[in-house]
């Protein structure tokens, strides 16, 4: 257990108030989401448009089986409320100037874009009909939901993308929890990792897609495991095993770290060999087992008789043309070189922080930031790192918990780098044979909550011989920092004729 004056909590800050403070961060983070949702239009480079017409075909009971087009509906939608500010520059277009929003046209000249968008958007084959159900089931009900309220037409959209806020609450909340359990005795690691949570400029937290959900699931999955390895028993390991099928269910590249849940729990669970511990223990893994496995089990039955395979992964290779590589030729990629390993790094982390969203052809992203948010978070996790061993610390369930996170973090990164060898990207235009990496952060916010815990222990442990006052204060000056370079980078999107703000 860590010692000092500064990270114990005062006695005067009771549970209340420490709750009302988590619950404000709460807030914060789902007004976040909802101003900067509503600021960008509707659909964004990052496969915003594909994740929609799933939604709409989940809210029409319709789950698909196969290879499917778009759909006629969602098509309307697409015609109606695509703005080609993401990938469109304005000197592509007569007066150089983006095509304005159908609603603005005359009747005549209004029906004829529409129908010409509808048609090339019904022509688009849906590769993404194979993705886990869980965040689409959700969707499309909060679609009907949206429906039966009498929101209509752009609203309508926009209310579809305002679920990312609920989500958001449930992943800062999960995060406060999580460091909560460990951390009891630390008051700056158990505000800060909510905190950087809140306030994390993502652009995938203002996009329809299952990568919040992604970060809800595991941050719950993650929170019940400290709790079981705390104190195992038969409602926690349920409990956990819930959260590790919704963490499934909500995205299937989730894999790695369900393959470090699985370690732990079975270490863990075979460990220590006390009669009552073993016992609390076996209950503990038989209520994970019987929640976590069927759902998992159910939806890959589904996709081997559907897609033909148990992930349902090769419906969007066999779209975008990708093919394992020769295991002779995976030791010939640049991330072996350290500029390419760099490339890697730097991308990963760099769009972790601040998402992916392109902007009249152009990343949305200040130059160097990826640069600074790389380096920041590789100090940070440097300067954790010694209190992985016991010679650093003396708090087991805090070097266990920190142990735990570094190895999340590790695999996912460590699975985007084994598929950047693997695959020959052939014609695809990212990944790419010229830029053979996943380099997509939204992928990792699965592991957000252990990577931000990590780098709030890091940053307590830079900034030890200090008070809390003076963490705090440097915490507040990284998420001003963070809000500047978002507010600056992000600035032209709300004047964009398509958003939230300017429908009639």
């Amino acid at each position: 257990m860590q010692t000092g004056e500064d990270t114990r909590p005062p006695a005067a800050f009771s549970e209340s108030r420490e709750k009302t403070v988590v619950l404000l961060l709460c807030v914060v983070a789902a007004l976040h989401v909802l101003l900067f949702s509503a600021a960008f239009p509707f659909f964004n480079n990052v496969d915003e448009g594909i994740h929609f017409d799933l939604i709409v075909k989940y809210s029409e009971g319709h789950v698909p089986q196969g290879k499917e087009l778009v759909s006629p509906e969602s098509a309307s939608w697409l015609a109606q409320m695509n703005s080609h500010a993401y990938l469109g520059m304005p000197g592509q277009f007569p007066n150089g100037q983006l095509p304005p929003p159908p609603w603005t046209l005359p009747a005549g000249a209004q029906q004829r874009v529409l129908a010409e968008r509808s048609a090339s958007w019904r022509a688009q084959q849906n590769y993404e009909v194979s993705q886990a159900p869980l965040y689409y089931a959700l969707a499309g009900f909060w679609w009907d939901v949206g429906g039966w309220l009498g929101l209509a037409d752009g609203r309508l959209l926009y209310w579809l993308r305002f679920l990312n806020a609920l989500m958001m609450v449930a992943a800062v909340w999960f995060a406060y929890a999580a460091a909560r359990v460990v951390f009891f005795d630390n008051i700056f690691v158990r505000f800060g990792v909510p905190a950087l949570l809140a306030f994390m400029p993502q652009t995938a937290f203002y996009s329809l897609g299952n990568d919040v959900l992604s970060l809800a699931c595991f941050g719950a999955t993650f929170y019940f495991l400290l709790k079981w390895l705390h104190n195992p028993g038969a409602a926690v390991g349920g409990l956990t095993g819930l959260g590790f099928a919704a963490t499934y269910l909500a995205k299937i590249s989730n894999l790695p770290l369900l393959l470090i849940v699985l370690i732990v729990v079975v270490m863990k669970t075979s460990q220590r060999s006390e009669k009552v511990y073993r016992r609390a223990a076996t209950e503990a893994m038989v209520g994970f087992l019987c929640c976590a496995i069927p759902p998992i089990a159910c939806w890959m039955v589904w996709c081997q008789i559907n897609f033909g395979d148990l992930t349902g992964s090769g419906v969007k290779t066999d779209f975008l043309g990708w093919t394992i590589k020769p295991f002779s030729q995976w030791w010939q990629h640049p991330i072996f070189l350290p500029a390419g390993l760099w490339t890697y790094l730097s991308g990963q982390l760099g769009t972790l922080w601040q998402g992916e969203f392109w902007w009249h052809h152009q990343p949305m992203a200040l130059p160097w930031t990826g640069v600074i948010y790389t380096v920041v978070s590789l100090v940070l996790i440097g300067a954790a790192a010694p209190a992985l061993f016991r010679r650093f610390s003396t708090d087991p369930a805090q070097r266990n918990a920190l142990r735990i996170s570094l190895a999340c973090f590790l695999a996912m990164l460590g699975f985007f780098a084994v598929l950047s060898i693997a695959y020959d990207f052939h014609n695809c235009p990212y990944p790419s044979r010229d830029y053979p990496y996943f380099t997509s952060g939204r992928l990792l916010l699965g592991a957000a909550i252990p990577f931000l815990l990590l780098i709030v222990y890091g940053l307590d442990r830079l900034l030890n011989r200090l008070g809390n006052i003076a963490k705090f204060a440097v915490l507040a000056i990284m998420i001003g920092a963070m809000l500047w370079v978002e507010i600056i980078t992000d600035m032209p999107v709300f004047s964009n004729d398509y958003n939230w703000f300017h429908l009639p």
